[in-house]
C-alpha cells in the first residue's frame, strides 16, 4: 500500500466484501460462544429468522415502503429549495451576504429538536416526518451548493465575459457546469444523512415505518429485530447511494476526467 495510490475496481469489492465477513464472523463468536447474552445482541441466524418472520407475518414491507416514502418525499422537498437558492447564493455575493448568516445559524440546530413544535404545527402524521427530513438537510444543502458554485475557477469566468457572455449565461454555461458534479455529490452525501432524520422522527408518534418498528421490538426485547431494521436501512442506503454515484457518472462524464 501507498499513500493515495489507487486499487482496481476487483481488489475494492473484495477488500469491501471481506470485512463483512469478518464482522459476522466477531458477531459470531460473541454470541454463538456464550461472550455476549442473546438478551443484549442477537446472533446472526436469530436476526434472520426474526427479519424473516417480520416480513412474511408481520408486513414489514409496507414499514420499508413508508420510510423510504418519507426519506425522499423529505429529501426532494428540501432539494427543490435548497439547490436553487443555493445557487444564488454561490452566484451572488449580496444574496449569500443576506442569507449566509441565517443558514449556518440554523444548520446547527438538530433536526430532532423540532419535533416538540412540528407534532404541535403537524400533528403527528406523514407531514410532521417530511417536514423533520426537510429541517434537517435543508439548510446544509443549501451551505454546501453555495459554496460549491462560488468555488468555480475565476479564469473561467472571466473567459466568459471576455467571449462577450452575459452575468446570468456566466451563471447557466459556467458556474452552473463547474459545480454541477460537486452539487450531485453533495446531494448523495445528505441522502444519507436524511436516513438519520427519519428514525427519529419515527421513534415519536409513528404508527408504522422502520423507526416504528424498531420501538415496538425495543418494547420486547427483541434486538434481532432491532438488529434486522438496522441493516435493512443500511443496505437501502447503500443501493441508493450506488444508484446516486452511477447517475452521476451518467449525467456529468466530465467529473471523471
Amino acid at each position: 500500500m501507498r499513500p493515495l495510490t489507487p486499487v482496481s475496481s476487483s481488489a475494492r469489492v473484495v477488500l469491501g466484501l471481506a470485512f463483512f465477513v469478518l464482522f459476522v464472523v466477531g458477531w459470531s463468536i460473541a454470541t454463538f460462544g456464550g461472550f455476549v447474552s442473546t438478551i443484549f445482541l442477537a446472533s446472526p441466524v436469530k436476526m434472520v429468522n426474526e427479519g424473516w418472520l417480520l416480513l412474511t407475518k408481520y408486513g414489514f414491507s409496507y414499514d420499508i415502503a413508508i420510510t423510504v416514502w418519507r426519506v425522499f418525499g423529505g429529501f426532494v422537498m428540501a432539494t427543490v429549495i435548497a439547490v436553487p437558492l443555493g445557487i444564488l447564493m454561490g452566484a451572488y455575493k449580496p444574496i449569500e451576504a443576506f442569507f449566509e448568516p441565517f443558514v449556518s445559524f440554523a444548520r446547527y440546530l438538530p433536526a430532532s429538536a423540532f419535533i416538540p413544535l412540528l407534532i404541535l404545527w403537524a400533528g403527528i402524521g406523514e407531514m410532521q416526518k417530511l417536514l423533520v427530513i426537510f429541517i434537517g438537510a435543508v439548510f446544509q444543502i443549501i451551505l454546501m451548493v453555495a459554496v460549491a458554485v462560488g468555488s468555480t475557477r475565476r479564469d473561467l469566468v472571466e473567459a466568459a465575459y471576455t467571449l462577450g457572455t452575459g452575468d446570468t449565461g456566466v451563471v447557466r454555461h459556467v458556474m452552473l457546469p463547474y459545480a454541477a458534479p460537486q452539487i450531485a455529490e453533495i446531494l448523495r452525501l445528505v441522502l444519507g444523512w436524511a436516513w438519520t432524520y427519519v428514525i427519529v422522527a419515527e421513534l415519536i408518534g409513528s404508527s408504522a415505518g422502520i423507526g416504528h418498528m424498531i420501538v415496538d421490538s425495543q418494547a420486547l426485547l427483541n434486538t434481532g429485530q432491532i438488529i434486522f431494521g438496522i441493516i435493512v436501512i443500511g443496505l437501502i442506503g447503500l443501493v441508493s447511494d450506488f444508484a446516486f454515484k452511477a447517475l452521476n457518472r451518467r449525467l456529468f462524464p466530465w467529473s471523471l476526467a
